[in-house]
């Protein structure tokens, strides 16, 4: 079994895939007149294949217990697919790279902020959603459209939470 310690989410940790969701980071200028205040561009939206159009959902995730122990990791191989919690709920994010195969040593874990959503670029192995502490409700950006869009890999994991 592959044990990993979830570490910090932090843009440049995260960048081989996909994009941290952070208003904290972003680029932002005001519209409206002056009352909303965009933060604009955050993450690349990604749907390959014919008739593929984005999908704007809305996820409630029940919390997971640690360690969290995991038998696969899927991938979506023909959309990205962005998760962002809607009340601060923090949660853990286990990827590996694109590829056919899952090398153990490319496993990264990563716990969120509450703050911090990720989009996982194409093809990017991730686990299933894994709210901590409590219920989450998170807004999900991913791929609509003809063709299979989930592979899933045998893998199996645990993931512990550090200091």
């Amino acid at each position: 079994m592959l044990e990993l310690v979830a570490e910090p989410l932090t843009a440049d940790a995260f960048a081989p895939f996909g994009d941290v969701i952070d208003v904290r980071t972003s680029d932002s200028f005001a519209i409206n007149s002056g009352l909303t205040q965009r933060h604009h561009d955050l993450a690349r939206v990604e749907t390959l294949g014919d008739n593929a159009h984005p999908l704007i959902s809305i996820f409630v995730s029940q919390p997971i217990s640690t360690p969290l122990e995991l038998a696969f990791l899927e991938r979506h191989p023909q959309g990205s697919q962005a998760f962002m919690p809607l009340h601060e709920e923090r949660f853990i994010v286990v990827v590996a790279p694109p590829g056919d195969t899952i090398n153990p040593d490319d496993v990264r874990a990563f716990v969120t902020d509450g703050r911090q959503g990720v989009n996982y670029g194409v093809g990017v192995w991730h686990a299933i959603q894994s709210v901590l502490e409590r219920e989450g409700e998170f807004l999900v950006v991913d791929r609509g459209g003809d063709g299979n869009n989930c592979d899933e890999h045998p893998l199996d994991l645990r993931i512990t939470l550090g200091d």
